[in-house]
């Protein structure tokens, strides 16, 4: 049997108190997803935060000054070994987002947190043709919905 590889290291952290985001519930998730697609020894930071600060961030590294759902900013090597990069979500985004679709919060904010990670592992919908959007729909029935 193969020996599980090193478990990620996460730093999880909210800017406000948000019901939906449950810490001791999306750290395993998170570190069994990153795990299944090979960054189990990776670093991960997530911010769960709100529209101004999404939008804040987007108008600073993106150039777009418009709130959005989430935002990836990719790591790299470092001295303790690789960083995958950080996550920023915006829980508001997420919460209207499920309302639209007719779902929990909490969902989409797995959903989001889902998207994200595909980022930092290097894929981009808006350049590759469908393949991280198919990815994302296996992975989706197997992280989310299964």
């Amino acid at each position: 049997m193969e020996e599980p590889g090193p478990a990620p290291e996460l730093s999880l952290r909210c800017t406000s108190r948000f019901p939906e985001v449950r810490l001791r519930e999306l750290r395993p998730w998170l570190a069994r997803l990153l795990a299944s697609q090979g960054a189990a020894g990776a670093s991960l930071g997530v911010l769960f935060t709100g529209d101004r600060t999404i939008r804040r961030l987007n108008r600073e590294y993106r150039g777009k000054d418009a709130a959005t759902d989430v935002l990836s900013f990719h790591g790299d090597e470092t001295p303790e070994g690789p960083h995958l990069g950080d996550l920023a979500l915006s829980v508001p985004a997420a919460r209207r987002q499920a309302a639209a679709r007719g779902y929990d919060a909490r969902r989409e904010i797995r959903l989001l947190l889902l998207h994200g990670v595909l980022h930092l592992l290097g894929y981009d919908h808006e350049r590759d043709e469908g393949e991280m959007e198919r990815l994302e729909r296996g992975l989706r029935r197997r992280w989310i919905d299964g």
